[in-house]
């Protein structure tokens, strides 16, 4: 049975991790509403992108000499899988939900008999997918968005694509990340990037009236600058919506391993007072036996 003194030692300790959890979830909290305003601020933008996309590639059609971007380069041999994590950890299981799912994925493939090639962004991605596919990470960001997430950051990972597109060292380049719905719910999303993925409704609205465009100048032209842009613009938004996931998630985390310290605290006081109350009930015994001995 420990002794009070051991009690008493680990009755401060919880003590202290407490307050370092309370201040953690106050930190995360903090951070939560500016990177949640970020987020949301970058959804119509990056949303209306996508839809005006959406219709210019619905009007043109698709083979080989169109943009890298737009049709890749019609083979899915080569699959390129950008993954969006955190640098920190304390966050529950964050991470692991992404990492879990990016393991899924890649080993799908590799069984399809298909080449696999991984991007981290953020360490602890890295750090769990290197344990299975060291071999197959050809390149990892990490240190982004320390401070606060810029799109000169996102174009870091944007450009790095690009390059390897321009080289057509892959044939289809997929984003996973941690959607933010909400301060309790973040959903790991898989989007492809390359080539731009047109959405069945999408398809199925093209044959409903809508209004008619002229393009100037044509079609192609506009892709050219455009896919490029938006592949910039959905990369940012990706880790936008994971940097917000992150300070929820681990402010959630906090809040829960706060309140356990409390919990603990209280088991241990509980348990102190009896130890304490049976140590003086042994002493009063021995003083009373002493005595009447006399």
């Amino acid at each position: 049975m420990p002794t009070l003194k051991e009690y008493r030692n680990r009755i401060a300790s919880v003590k202290s991790t407490r307050k370092i959890t309370s201040a953690m979830k106050m930190v995360a909290a903090s951070k939560l509403r500016r990177a949640q305003l970020q987020a949301e601020a970058s959804q119509p933008y990056s949303k209306r992108m996508f839809d005006m996309l959406s219709r210019l590639v619905s009007k043109i059609n698709i083979d080989q000499s169109s943009p890298f971007l737009l049709g890749g380069t019609g083979n899915q041999n080569v699959h390129l899988v950008i993954v969006i994590t955190s640098d920190r950890g304390l966050c529950g299981g964050f991470n692991s939900s992404v990492a879990r799912m990016a393991r899924l994925q890649i080993r799908e493939l590799l069984d399809e008999g298909k080449e696999v090639k991984i991007i981290c962004v953020g360490r602890k991605g890295r750090d769990i997918l290197k344990r299975e596919f060291a071999d197959k990470i050809v390149n990892s960001f990490e240190g982004l968005g320390r401070k606060r997430l810029t799109f000169s950051e996102a174009m870091q990972v944007s450009q790095y694509v690009l390059d390897m597109g321009a080289r057509r060292e892959f044939d289809v380049c997929t984003v996973l990340f941690n959607q933010f719905k909400s301060v309790i719910t973040q959903i790991p999303t898989s989007n492809q990037l390359i080539p731009f993925y047109l959405p069945e409704k999408a398809k199925e609205d093209d044959h409903t009236p809508h209004a008619v465009y002229e393009f100037e100048p044509d079609e192609e032209e506009i892709l050219k600058d455009l896919l490029p842009r938006n592949l910039s613009v959905q990369i940012f938004r990706a880790m936008l919506d994971s940097a917000a996931g992150e300070q929820a998630a681990r402010m959630t985390a906090m809040e829960n391993a706060t309140k356990n310290a409390g919990e603990m605290i209280n088991k241990l006081t509980l348990r102190y007072n009896r130890a304490r109350q049976a140590y003086i009930t042994t002493q009063l015994i021995e003083i009373i036996s002493g005595a009447e001995a006399v």
